[in-house]
């Protein structure tokens, strides 16, 4: 257990379009959440005492270990710690923060590295599935240079493709936990999926918007605002997920017709602030819902042919790709890539 008053060993990280801090599971504190909600400067608006950036992108934490698990090289458990309540909740899962665990295991030596590229198998702890990132090592070494360039981060980085495989219902149960394609609350038509990430989706022309505003315009939308919690409320005993007041799950994506030539365009509220982006698992929820039979997003998405689709999810700052296998007419996985940085590695400090 670390020592509070000398400070816990951390990495600070961006992660795809996220940023938080890594930490070694044996070297949190036993007041682990007490700690992190210090640690960020929770509760708090501007998280001005803290390291948390002011946004719920910018105040998320992993906490990583070496695997007992066969054929499972670290356990990932995402933590989401609120800006502006004191609150600190496992209840969903983070694509983004994800795709720095590869290399964090990697520099604290929890995995070795090859010359050249590293595979890195990592179970998400929050929903009980497995993820493999590739890592670039050249020598040895995890190397955060490259080319590769995500929407949402200025510059280029060394690409980090993520392959997720049977995520279907992996917090709902199933993957339409309402056994529909289609569900009314408060008479709009939504879908309630979890294909990694529990999502609600609704046609943005239903709730009044044109679903491209800026998140901006969204958050000032207080009549949108509350009719969103309210479905959001409701859909939660639908989706098996409780009663959802106090959780970040289920997600909340405002689709409309793609206008960049995507696939679908989103606008999404995590829960109560609209997404600068999208996040990963939540792009993988919107892509799978674009290829069901019916629904908001199947109804307005342009649907290439084959059965590897590249399907490109528009959101504010740009578009997210996934790749979607097909097996028997259902998304049998989905890969996504991601880029990673090392912010600083130091002490952290919580009292």
């Amino acid at each position: 257990m670390g020592d509070i008053d000398s400070g816990v060993r951390c990495m600070w990280m961006r992660g795809g379009t996220s940023k938080g801090g890594y930490f070694l599971a044996e070297e949190l504190p036993a007041d682990r959440d007490g700690f992190l909600l210090r640690v960020m400067g929770s509760p708090d608006a501007r998280q001005i005492d803290g390291m948390g950036g002011a946004n719920p992108l910018t105040s998320k934490v992993a906490v990583v270990r070496k695997s007992e698990r066969q054929g499972v090289d670290v356990d990932y458990l995402f933590l989401q710690v609120f800006v502006d309540q004191p609150i600190v909740t496992d209840g969903q899962n983070c694509g983004n923060i994800l795709a720095g665990i590869g290399p964090f295991a990697i520099e604290r030596g929890l995995v070795s590295p090859n010359d050249g590229k590293t595979e890195v198998s990592i179970f998400m702890e929050n929903t009980g599935q497995i993820a493999i990132a590739t890592i670039d090592t050249p020598g040895g070494k995890v190397s955060y240079k490259g080319e590769a360039r995500i929407d949402g981060v200025p510059g280029t980085s060394a690409p980090i493709p993520i392959v997720f495989a049977d995520t279907a219902g992996s917090s709902c149960g199933a993957l339409l936990p309402t056994g529909n394609l289609v569900d009314e609350i408060d008479g709009i038509a939504c879908t309630l999926i979890d294909n990694g990430m529990p999502c609600v989706l609704m046609h943005a022309e239903a709730l009044g918007i044109r679903g491209d505003e800026s998140p901006k315009d969204l958050e000032a939308n207080q009549e949108l605002r509350v009719k969103l919690e309210s479905i959001r409320l409701k859909a939660g005993p639908m989706m098996n997920l409780g009663d959802v007041a106090k959780k970040s799950v289920p997600k909340i994506t405002m689709v409309s017709a793609p206008t960049s030539g995507g696939t679908i365009s989103t606008r999404t509220f995590i829960p109560h602030k609209c997404h600068d982006a999208i996040g990963v698992l939540g792009a993988v929820s919107v892509a799978t819902a674009c290829l069901l039979p019916k629904g908001p997003a199947a109804e307005l998405a342009a649907i290439p042919e084959g059965d590897e689709k590249l399907l490109s999810v528009e959101h504010p700052t740009g578009e997210m790709s996934v790749i979607a296998t097909m097996k028997d007419g259902q998304v049998d996985r989905a890969a996504v890539l991601r880029t990673a940085r090392k912010l600083f590695d130091g002490l952290v400090f919580g009292d």
